[in-house]
């Protein structure tokens, strides 16, 4: 009987050694774009994330910061990483809108995106380089109106969470935002939308950091998120499908 615990307890000490090797497994370090930082930690808890500006973590990441994963709000930045040697040819893994978000109050009464031209509304939007506020200058200048808008904006961020943050602190009366930051804090704040025609095409893009010392677990962080069970959790948290579903055509009967 002795001889049995012995045995028992050898194979329980050999059997350590390979649970601690599983458990110190090598884990990706993320940098990802600002607008991802409720979700991501869902998505894979397991990854280490630095969240910020898209445009300045790709400065980071040319200056040789140790990331193995690039997720950011645009395909503009990861493709010129690209081209520059610096990451892996990027893909889309998610979509989103943008919005503006005024406070819950509402104190400046804006019922539309032209109210926004009104003088003396203050506007707060993400400074150019940034996606969000690439976008809002895209958005605006499809309507006409980026002139009389501009002319009321009181500050530029460095990210989108920084335009958020303004707008639940009352310190401005509305804020160009994704739409999945808004639901983020949607009891705080009022959402006005931005016409469908004038939304340009957000397109997230994630790529694998060519100097990464860790590239199996960048890319099967970048697997995890394109798989059912990612899109599944980046749907819940409002973004939208990588791809914009083809429109349906509807056969006439003759």
């Amino acid at each position: 009987m002795k001889r049995v615990f012995l045995v028992l307890g050898l194979l329980a000490v050999l059997a350590t050694p390979a649970a601690s090797a599983t458990k110190s497994a090598p884990k990706a370090t993320v940098y990802a774009a600002s607008s991802l930082t409720n979700v991501f930690p869902v998505v894979d808890a397991n990854a280490t994330y630095s969240f910020g500006g898209s445009n300045a973590l790709a400065a980071q990441i040319e200056q040789g910061a140790p990331a193995d994963v690039f997720a950011s709000a645009n395909l503009t930045l990861p493709t010129q990483l690209h081209q520059q040697g610096y990451c892996s040819r990027p893909v889309v893994f998610t979509r989103n809108t943008l919005v503006i978000v005024v406070p819950k109050a509402n104190p400046a009464h804006i019922r539309n995106i032209y109210n926004l031209t009104k003088p003396g509304v203050k506007v707060d939007v993400a400074a150019p380089g940034v996606p969000v506020g690439t976008y809002t200058q895209q958005v605006l200048n499809n309507m006409n109106i980026a002139a009389a808008v501009n002319k009321n904006v009181v500050s530029q961020e460095s990210s989108v969470t920084e335009v958020l943050a303004h707008v639940t602190g009352g310190d401005v009366d509305a804020g160009f935002v994704y739409a999945t930051d808004a639901q983020s804090v949607s009891g705080q704040v009022k959402v006005i939308r931005v016409p469908a025609w004038a939304q340009p095409k957000v397109r997230y893009g994630i790529c694998v950091v060519s100097a990464s010392q860790n590239k199996t677990a960048a890319h099967a962080f970048i697997r995890l998120v394109l798989s059912a069970k990612g899109q599944a959790k980046l749907l819940k948290y409002g973004f939208l499908p990588r791809f914009k579903p083809a429109a349906k055509h509807h056969r006439h009967r003759s």
